[in-house]
């Protein structure tokens, strides 16, 4: 701002003391990110119904960007990074796309590949946005779990793998001749589980009786004459669900594990995965790691999309930040702090919960492969005799709670512990026996949201009645914070045959004091070097705590983010590695300082 112009804003203030000035709220995006994920077919034929995003192949093409994801009938456009848009292209594979790779060529075409079948011809075209493709004149085999590259001098890489025993394997194509295979194909990078620990198979990276974890969806990224081969491992239903990094010279290898593996890691928080994705980079030159998150509630295969920001270190090691993943974060329009957490904080968790009524409360877990364990919550009520509900507000998307309609006298209200100064929400509908098999157009979530400070003056902050939008996983930032204690979310009508919701959170900043430094903070590397043990004291006052690690005192650049407890144990360490850890404490009003870091050899 100009001097003189600043000067004169100061005086208008001064002679005008009832004009408050409006708060310039930069904006943000969360994860998993507010798409209209589609209705899977496969499951259909067992009547099981539920929305999945996943294998996210996102390409930068004359300054926009196209998002291809599984078995979706089509892509998404934006220009932003933030507000995308579904594209129904002109032409298509029947049963939609299945871990699809995207490479755009020198701005003058988009090939992609992702027949479901696995063989099928490779697809190009200089028009996206109409979705007018065109096959090459030749059929390819192995293109599942596919990444084609396009090198800078026109050689054309395809890699492929999706097995827990086969490794990643690369082969040449022709491009200027029908993508015909020139007969190089090489063998190039496997698990290695004994020394991995984050490529053990299960939840937490333990499983009961299978071992052996599964590599899967290949990336290529070149920088600075590098060339990363990114993988995800150990498998897409589990919170471990990462992708890692090996690093060469050459796009045909060898390759050099890079050890901060993995370079995208969400194992802990409200959604959890980080795997199977791409590295594309934004016209500004920062780099974007768009990767798969596991709901797994439904279907081991029900999955939801992140995006998180991406760096190369003065080293040449390649990380993504995902401290925080799933609060809201600056977009990619931010000038300094694109993709890193904004601040605002969960002033929702533990909520005291009514609502209108209840089908059914429950809690899943499907971290095995065998059937699913629900535990079904008794019906609670107030000495009203209103019903209570306890999973709106746990921070899982696992528990959810249907109303017994899906109509507008349907109703939840949460009196948060403390209030605070509201920015945003985050509303987690689920999918309960919806009925909906297939991409669905003209599905809308219509409600509205009220906000009070004493549970009986109410106002409306969002009016969503007349929408025609369809937000499974719908972020609203406010035009302006509000102060409220009390939040009430008012449905009128959402898709599908039943009105059910996973969690509702609110976000802003709270009104009290960030938790002080955590004390006695123990690391204890296990007799398994993969493991190790951690515990502290509990903080007056916090939410949960923030483990942080990486393999230097400046390379922290893993997270795991608890809730309610003081120890934790994990198993997804680097047998070799040294490592260096370090705790900070949260609640709704902000973060505590870091401890000391910790070295353990």
């Amino acid at each position: 701002m100009h001097p003189t112009i600043y000067k004169f804003a100061l005086l208008i203030l001064f002679l005008s003391p009832h004009i408050q000035a409006q708060e310039v709220v930069p904006e943000t995006y969360i994860n998993p990110l507010d798409i209209d994920y589609t209705y899977m077919v496969y499951n259909s034929a067992n009547n099981i119904s539920y929305r999945s995003g996943a294998d996210p192949a996102v390409v930068e093409f004359r300054g926009e960007y196209f998002m291809f994801v599984t078995r979706s009938f089509g892509y998404w456009h934006s220009k932003d990074l933030v507000n995308w848009e579904f594209i129904k292209p002109e032409k298509w594979f029947f049963e939609g796309s299945n871990a699809p790779t995207a490479f755009n060529y020198k701005d003058s075409l988009v090939y992609f590949a992702g027949d479901p079948a696995g063989y099928g011809s490779i697809l190009y075209t200089d028009n996206p946005k109409k979705g007018d493709w065109t096959p090459v004149a030749s059929i390819s085999n192995n293109i599942q779990d596919s990444e084609l590259f396009i090198d800078d001098d026109g050689k054309t890489y395809l890699y492929w793998g999706s097995s827990n025993v086969h490794p990643i394997r690369v082969k040449m194509l022709d491009k200027d001749d029908r993508m015909l295979e020139t007969g190089v194909k090489k063998d190039l990078i496997n698990l290695v589980e004994e020394e991995h620990g984050w490529e053990r198979f299960g939840e937490n990276n333990f499983h009961p009786t299978l071992k052996e974890g599964y590599m899967e969806g290949a990336s290529m990224t070149k920088h600075n004459g590098k060339y990363y081969l990114q993988y995800a491992a150990p498998g897409t239903q589990f919170n471990v669900y990462g992708d890692g990094a090996y690093v060469s010279d050459s796009p045909l290898g060898p390759f050099e594990y890079m050890p901060n593996n993995p370079m995208s890691f969400k194992p802990g928080g409200f959604t959890n995965g980080a795997g199977h994705g791409i590295t594309v980079k934004q016209t500004n030159g920062q780099y974007w790691h768009f990767g798969t998150m596991a709901l797994a509630s439904n279907s081991h295969w029900e999955r939801r999309l992140c995006m998180f920001p991406t760096y190369f270190d003065e080293d040449g090691l390649m990380y993504s930040n995902t401290h925080y993943g799933d609060y809201p974060r600056y977009a990619p329009s931010h000038p300094t702090k694109a993709g890193e957490h904004n601040g605002w904080m969960l002033l929702s968790y533990k909520g005291k919960t009514k609502v209108s009524s209840s089908m059914m409360q429950i809690r899943k877990s499907t971290s095995t492969d065998g059937q699913y364990d629900i535990t079904e919550m008794p019906l609670k009520t107030t000495a009203d005799g209103e019903i209570i509900s306890e999973v709106l507000t746990d921070e899982s998307p696992k528990s959810l709670w249907v109303a017994e309609a899906n109509d507008d006298k349907q109703w939840v209200e949460i009196e948060m512990l403390s209030p605070g100064n509201i920015y945003a929400l985050q509303l987690n509908y689920h999918d309960h026996e919806s009925g909906i098999y297939t991409r669905t157009e003209g599905l809308k979530h219509r409600f509205t949201i009220e906000v009070s400070e004493d549970g009986d003056n109410w106002k409306t902050v969002i009016d969503r009645s007349d929408s025609y939008e369809d937000t499974p996983n719908a972020y609203i930032v406010l035009n302006q914070p509000v102060q409220a204690r009390y939040v009430r979310y008012n449905n009128i009508k959402v898709p599908g045959n039943n009105f059910a919701l996973s969690e509702i959170r609110v976000f802003g900043k709270g009104l009290g004091k960030k938790p002080a430094r955590v004390k006695d903070f123990k690391v204890i590397r296990q007799t398994d070097r993969r493991d190790a043990s951690f515990s502290w004291k509990p903080v007056k006052g916090a939410q949960g705590y923030n483990i942080r690690w990486g393999i230097a005192p400046d390379k922290l650049y893993q997270s795991w983010l608890l809730y309610d407890v003081n120890e934790h144990f994990m198993r997804n360490l680097d047998r070799d590695q040294k490592y260096y850890f370090s705790i900070e404490a949260f609640n709704e009003n902000g973060i505590s300082e870091r401890t000391e870091i910790i070295a353990v050899e």
